[in-house]
């Protein structure tokens, strides 16, 4: 399975009245929303997984790093309709690589299988998109969102992170590296993603920024994981992300030098000679 995600093929459907579906006492939805859930031998926490999702979502996609712990007969029992896909490769970027590729649904959304997620939250989320925004970016340092789950050197480290890329990228991101997001599936023609690790959420989220998609952050309250160990490590996986940033950055100024050096603008430049 490559890690490089294709153009996503998106099909026009006009909504009609019997497509819409309630999501809260004051807001009904026509376009489906899938859930994406990477997991790798998380059978213990799936069950508050999927307690917190909402049940008028159109999908959830699980995708499975080759568990040995029964993740995958757990979300059968706990969501029938489950789509597992089977992750061929490594790494959460990979993983979310794969499930976006399985979703049908015209908006996405990003959760992690360790329980630090509410499903509740989605709602939120939705609603962004439907009322405007492309992008609906989670974030645990926007007014009303929090973490249980960040040492003090993590938060410091995602600070200076989230600093450079609102410089580099004129961003306005309170938050960097976290995995609660959701968006339209037609962003993914505009963000190409071809990375395998934890620095995907960090790419995305300067790859919207870069294509100038409409982005709206969401407070999110990220809770401590319930069982087991996380696979994330701060320096190996702060530095993987540092790099994405520059490579990002890197590629910003090879495109302008090309943009410069165009064979339409040196016509123009022999012109004015």
């Amino acid at each position: 399975m490559s890690s490089v995600l294709q153009p996503a093929v998106t099909e026009e459907h006009p909504p009609t009245a019997a497509k819409y579906r309630p999501v809260s006492s004051h807001l009904a939805i026509a376009p489906p929303v899938s859930v994406v859930i990477p997991a790798m031998n998380e059978a213990e926490n799936l069950p508050y997984v999927f307690k917190t999702l909402p049940d008028w979502i159109h999908e959830v996609v699980l995708v499975d790093g080759n568990s040995t712990d029964g993740t995958v007969e757990v979300a059968r029992e706990l969501w029938p309709e489950v789509k597992v896909v089977e992750q061929r490769g490594k790494g959460k970027g990979d993983a979310l690589i794969t499930g976006f590729q399985a979703c049908t649904g015209d908006i996405i959304v990003m959760v992690d299988a360790d329980g630090s997620a509410d499903g509740g939250e989605i709602l939120s989320y939705v609603s962004a998109l439907v009322s405007g925004a492309d992008f609906a970016k989670g974030s645990r340092f926007a007014n009303g969102g929090g973490t249980d789950d960040m040492t003090f050197i993590r938060k410091m480290g995602n600070w200076a992170l989230c600093t450079v890329v609102n410089r580099k990228f004129g961003a306005r991101y309170t938050d960097l590296c976290y995995g609660y997001n959701a968006f339209w599936r037609h962003c993914l023609d505009k963000i190409d993603l071809d990375c395998t690790g934890f620095e995907v959420e960090t790419l995305m989220n300067i790859r919207v920024v870069k294509a100038g998609l409409k982005v709206q952050e969401i407070p999110s309250h990220e809770y401590l994981r319930i069982h087991g160990t996380s696979n994330l490590r701060a320096v190996r996986d702060g530095l993987r992300v540092l790099r994405v940033i520059l490579q990002e950055r890197s590629n910003r100024r090879a495109l302008r030098r090309r943009s410069a050096q165009s064979p339409m603008l040196d016509a123009v430049r022999g012109e004015a000679r």
